[in-house]
């Protein structure tokens, strides 16, 4: 007789016994095992981040058993793994246990406590070679009178379990288990739910629910409609506690929002997370590069299109509030600001493209090291860099072609790309620009040199039409060219990196340097040597005394003129706002929304 193995499933229970002190107990029972050895794995990455994580390190007291509870013997073949060794005779069923701690409540990792818990399942749960596309069922048994109930986009079970078609949709779905306040409302065929952990009231949930339909409806109205989710339903998982660390994070039909935020004080800030994640459930969730497909679970996931998917996300994050009427003209051009001296002025685009910044996400998405690195003179965040070029495509696109703008390039992958099977290539986005706007030698143009190349836009002329001006910052102030000084017991202390090309690069003195004297005077706070300085004029010589590594050095620099620069409004310059700048900024910045309704409940 041959015996005949279960179809492969894969089961998960999880409870909360010891939740005061942040630990879950987790029983994973794998059916329809035929390999001799099953390879268990906790995940090194996770969706949406780009970096190493090593979840595995807050896994202990594992074990393994066979379907009739016998031990199975495990070794560990590194550290993210453990192998279990079958018995013969065996039924095919590995049944594994174990202890994980999490006290992190964000989008990576997971947060446990008495009051939730605030899963991200790579930090939770783990997994086995050979199992990657067998159906998954998960059981949660909440502490008793904990009134704890899951929000997740996990599909549910008639019999109160959830269920997942495989490890990629498993690994992509959160879930929050406390006793949350949730508001729901319809918008085109799909519902969407705000699943709030928070200590307010249930008039701020009701006023910040109201905030987020504006979002979902101002971003619904770029593309023309939403995304058909897989169940039907979109959830913003917001958890906002005193203890609570901030981030965002993106997942297929829903996404994580967490931070130390007070709705009372803070939803008009909070909300720019919301816009921002929202926003990516087209971009980089289904309008998706090929470089991050299929997601590596086990390795650092490296894409040179972030500029793109994380960038131009970053753009509309902020453009969709605007439009809503969420941000004030003033901030939201303030904002644009930031990006643009980030890009123009930064030393690290002499160093690096968008596309080499993208590809360096893997030693900077919240990935950490012992040893400092010199980003402050070679990395500018691909958000940041991604949003400025964003900004000013949209510009030029606006000026150059009339009636067309960065949503028709943006609706163009979406009908182009959106869908995970279609995934994207640097190619594509150069083809499909190129299609949308009529003009191919525009778009190898922007691509070659300024996102492939370190050629910034000509933002001072691209800003002119929309009413704004490129002006100095602080126009007059010396600039020594370091991020921050410190007081010391010496003097006043360089605190950050010299930043290549500056006066005090130039001049031979770097971070933890303590300057003692200015002119021949002894320095004995940062206001004394903002004084010293203050008394010249730009492009005198300055002589300095410091204490550095090498022992005391005397060196003289030249006072530059403080390179940053800002984006500001006709308005704030006292300047006419003419019919033509208003019927510019009326196609940008008005609200794109047509002829919806409904509210939470």
């Amino acid at each position: 007789m041959i015996a005949v193995l279960p179809a492969a499933s894969v089961q998960y229970e999880l409870s909360f016994p010891n939740a005061v002190h942040h630990e879950a107990q987790v029983r994973v029972t794998f059916t329809g095992v035929t390999q001799p050895v099953l390879e268990v794995v906790m995940s090194s990455s996770s969706p949406g981040r780009y970096a190493i994580h090593e979840f595995a390190k807050n896994v202990y007291n594992f074990k393994a058993m066979d379907g009739d509870g016998r031990a199975l013997e495990v070794s560990r073949p590194n550290i993210s793994g453990w192998n279990v060794k079958l018995g013969k005779g065996s039924s095919g069923t590995v049944t594994v246990e174990y202890t994980v701690f999490g006290d992190r409540t964000d989008g990576t990792y997971a947060g446990i406590d008495e009051t939730h818990a605030h899963l991200n399942m790579p930090a939770v749960l783990v997994w086995a070679h050979g199992f990657e596309h067998a159906r998954v069922k998960l059981e949660f048994h909440v502490p008793a009178g904990s009134q704890w109930t899951p929000a997740t986009q996990l599909l549910p079970n008639a019999d109160g379990t959830w269920s997942a078609p495989g490890l990629e949709w498993l690994m992509d779905s959160p879930i929050e288990l406390s006793a949350q306040t949730v508001r729901e409302w319809r918008v085109g065929g799909e519902t969407f739910r705000m699943a709030l952990h928070h200590q307010g009231t249930d008039a701020e949930a009701d006023a910040y629910a109201e905030m987020c339909k504006k979002v979902v409806l101002e971003e619904g109205a770029i593309f023309g409609g939403f995304p058909k989710y897989d169940d039907g339903t979109y959830t913003f998982l917001l958890d906002y506690l005193p203890y609570d660390s901030g981030d965002g994070m993106e997942h297929r039909d829903s996404t994580v929002i967490t931070g130390p935020v007070v709705l009372k004080n803070s939803a008009s800030r909070a909300i720019s997370a919301v816009s921002h994640e929202f926003f990516h459930c087209w971009n980089v969730k289904r309008i998706r590069p090929k470089s991050l497909e299929p997601f590596d679970f086990e390795h650092a996931d490296m894409s040179g299109e972030l500029w793109f998917a994380e960038g131009f996300t970053n753009y509309y994050g902020v453009l969709a509030l605007e439009r809503a009427g969420l941000m004030p003209f003033e901030e939201f051009t303030r904002d644009m600001g930031s990006a643009v001296n980030a890009v123009t002025t930064h030393p690290g685009r002499e160093i690096f493209s968008a596309v080499e910044m993208s590809e360096h996400a893997p030693f900077v998405d919240a990935a950490t090291s012992i040893d400092p690195t010199n980003t402050q003179n070679t990395f500018i965040s691909y958000y940041t860099y991604g949003q400025a070029l964003a900004f000013g495509i949209d510009l030029a696109i606006r000026a150059r072609f009339p009636g067309k703008s960065l949503d028709d390039w943006m609706r163009a992958m979406w009908r182009e790309h959106g869908d995970i099977e279609e995934p994207y290539t640097m190619t594509d986005l150069q083809q499909s620009l190129a299609e949308t706007v009529g003009d191919k030698a525009f778009a190898e143009e922007l691509f070659t040199k300024h996102i492939i190349g370190k050629e910034p836009l000509a933002y001072a002329r691209l800003i002119e039409p929309a009413g704004l001006s490129l002006q100095l910052a602080h126009p007059g102030k010396s600039w020594l060219g370091v991020q921050r000084l410190d007081a010391s017991a010496k003097g006043v202390q360089l605190g950050s990196a010299a930043l290549r090309g500056s006066p005090v690069y130039q001049a031979g003195l770097e971070k933890g340097d303590e300057i003692v004297a200015c002119d021949g005077k002894d320095v004995k706070s940062v206001d004394q040597l903002e004084a010293c300085l203050g008394r010249q004029s730009l492009g005198d010589k300055v002589k300095l005394k410091a204490m550095t590594r090498g022992g005391e050095k005397e060196v003289e620099l030249t006072l530059w003129q403080d390179p940053r620069v800002e984006v500001v409004t006709d308005e704030h310059l006292g300047k006419e706002v003419t019919a033509k700048v208003k019927e510019f900024r009326e196609a940008w910045l008005a609200t794109k929304v047509t002829g919806a309704s409904g509210s939470a409940n």
